[in-house]
């Protein structure tokens, strides 16, 4: 994302990650981190559920973590409250960009608006099809041939912010529901990463305002055709 005159090396990407669930995308970034293989620093990972999984990834690679699950009652927080608690962390860590990987809470428009940084989702379909839950299922209900993931601008209206990528596979005729999810996952285990060094060496630019934010390239979604 910056660039060094003298050196020509990308500056490494701050990124702060909102997750909710086994956090297997996050275990990929933190990999391709600790490996070089990607110019990013993950400099904390939020979490709405104190069971997740993913606390534990982060916490094994020494990642800063907030779990915003429960109040001090142990009631369950709120959305206001989480959003509140969130932002202020995620001013905190100063992030060059918002990773939404497994989230699983419907964010405000306010907080969506006020984000310190540019926030973006990875879905498991092939927008504009299928927004929202089930994904899996329903393609398959509907005799789709192609399936996939995407990865989108997160705008106050659900999963309907601009695609930036897209990676694709053919629905098998034995596919079920969770085989066709634990092939999505595949690609979207490739999907992130690629999309990550896309924004990071400037090729998606995130922080233009409007359409001309993409005016170098030839046509979004960028696609990945993957045999998974």
């Amino acid at each position: 994302m910056l660039m060094d005159n003298a050196s020509q090396t990308i500056q490494p990407l701050r990124i702060a990650v909102l997750v909710s669930g086994s956090g297997s995308n996050l275990q990929v970034l933190i990999n391709a981190m600790q490996a070089g293989a990607l110019p990013i620093e993950i400099v904390g990972v939020i979490s709405n559920r104190e069971d997740a999984y993913a606390i534990t990834r982060a916490q094994d690679a020494a990642i800063p973590v907030a779990v915003l699950s429960h109040v001090a009652s142990g009631k369950r927080m709120g959305i206001k409250t989480f959003e509140t608690h969130a932002s202020a962390q995620l001013v905190e860590w100063q992030a060059d960009l918002i990773v939404l990987a497994g989230f699983m809470r419907v964010l405000s428009a306010d907080f969506i608006d006020n984000a310190p940084a540019p926030m973006i989702n990875l879905h498991p379909s092939l927008l504009p099809a299928y927004k929202g839950l089930d994904t899996h299922q329903r393609a398959i209900q509907a005799g789709e041939r192609h399936h996939g993931c995407s990865i989108h601008v997160v705008t106050a209206e659900l999963d309907a912010g601009a695609v930036l990528t897209q990676a694709l596979l053919e629905i098998n005729q034995k596919d079920t529901t969770n085989s066709l999810q634990t092939r999505v996952q595949k690609l979207e285990h490739q999907l992130l990463p690629w999309t990550i060094m896309l924004i990071a060496k400037g090729v998606i630019n995130l922080n233009s305002q409007g359409t001309e934010a993409f005016s170098m390239l030839p046509a979004l979604p960028l696609q990945l055709w993957l045999n998974n």
